[in-house]
């Protein structure tokens, strides 16, 4: 084997990791420039949380650009063209997050309340944005490639990981736990697997990737991103939103699509079809807190509960859904909806996240 053959395989192996630390470092210079100069002035992206306190919604279009600069990363070391389906699922998921985050009104929540309201001849953002993931979703599958049935299957885990992942963004660092653990999922399925066109003549062994590694390089960039600003979700200074979750959820399915064999992939989009369907009837924060081991998890690394929470909050079905309920000035969502503070807390150096994570979780909330 000449000096080129050898070269090939070690960098596939370096690409996830150059992609999740390019990510990261993108990600925290993302968030830091949106912080000084945000578009159209902080006033339209600041939120109020359940604790009466001001949020910033820049960490939503931080995320999935920096995970998109993790994937150039990535590809430059492979020595490979750049994967266009996670990037069009971002920035399609994304564009329409931020459309929902900026102008949707609150009146409509959920599937039903969007759908139903454009039965009726009403055209809602939550609607305009549900309609968009789906057209991102397809297009980014059409790009991937393969049948009838890999298009329709693929298109449904980016453009229902999109939607489904902003259902669990209604406390401070779920959704990035969420993510995490997705992505964990995704590329150990994928090692597993071998990746589904892994021995396919021009797949992604002809190409020098080995199929054990195949999950954990869709993965990397846009975990790493995440991961890079779970300190501030953490510490409720910022937020993913809709543009950030939306966006986060779509490059996983974009990932899951990418290394996951058929019955693996079917599997999965029929787990979030049940969970995006339930939780028009299910309060997904009270099956965490009825938990002991989901609730330890969602609240590690968490302040704690403010004592006058609103009762009942987030409690009611079917309003916890990704279909979006933005609007363009002050509180956007129900009272209870974990929305984080801007500059109370302090502290965000580049260990702050391991330090958040190992304080001891804080009290389940009422």
């Amino acid at each position: 084997m000449n000096d080129r053959g050898r070269r090939g395989p070690l960098r596939a192996r370096l690409a996830g990791p150059a992609a999740a630390v390019a990510a990261a470092g993108a990600t925290r210079g993302a968030y830091a420039l949106l912080r000084r100069h945000p578009p159209a002035g902080e006033k339209t992206w600041v939120r109020t949380n359940h604790r009466g306190e001001l949020v910033t919604l820049v960490e939503g279009p931080a995320v999935p650009l920096g995970a998109l600069a993790g994937e150039l990363a990535g590809a430059a070391v492979a020595g490979q063209p750049v994967a266009l389906p996670p990037a069009l699922a971002g920035l399609g998921a994304l564009g329409f997050g931020v459309l929902d985050d900026l102008r949707g009104s609150g009146d409509r929540r959920g599937l039903r309340g969007h759908l139903g309201a454009l039965a009726r001849g009403e055209v809602t953002t939550g609607a305009v944005k549900l309609a968009g993931l789906a057209a991102t979703g397809l297009g980014a599958a059409l790009l991937d490639g393969g049948d009838a049935a890999d298009v329709a299957v693929n298109a449904g885990l980016i453009a229902g990981g999109a939607n489904l992942l902003n259902l669990f963004d209604l406390r401070p660092g779920r959704a990035i736990k969420v993510a995490a653990l997705s992505a964990g999922l995704i590329a150990a399925g994928g090692a597993v697997a071998g990746g589904r066109d892994a021995a396919a003549p021009g797949g992604r062994a002809a190409a020098g990737i080995p199929a054990r590694r195949s999950g954990l390089a869709a993965v990397a960039a846009p975990a790493a991103a995440a991961l890079a600003l779970l300190p501030e979700d953490l510490r409720e200074r910022a937020m993913l939103g809709d543009a950030g979750a939306n966006a986060l959820g779509a490059m996983l399915g974009a990932a899951a699509a990418r290394s996951l064999p058929r019955r693996a992939r079917v599997g999965l989009l029929a787990v979030i079809v049940t969970l995006t369907v339930a939780s028009e009837r299910v309060s997904f924060t009270k099956v965490i807190a009825g938990s002991p081991p989901l609730n330890w998890l969602d609240m590690l690394g968490r302040r704690p509960a403010p004592i006058s929470a609103p009762a009942g909050a987030d409690a009611a079905p079917g309003a916890e859904t990704g279909a979006g309920t933005g609007g363009p000035h002050g509180p956007r969502r129900r009272p209870g909806r974990h929305r984080r503070a801007v500059s109370t807390v302090s502290g965000s150096g580049p260990g702050a996240w391991i330090s958040a994570l190992l304080r001891p979780p804080a009290a389940p909330e009422p």
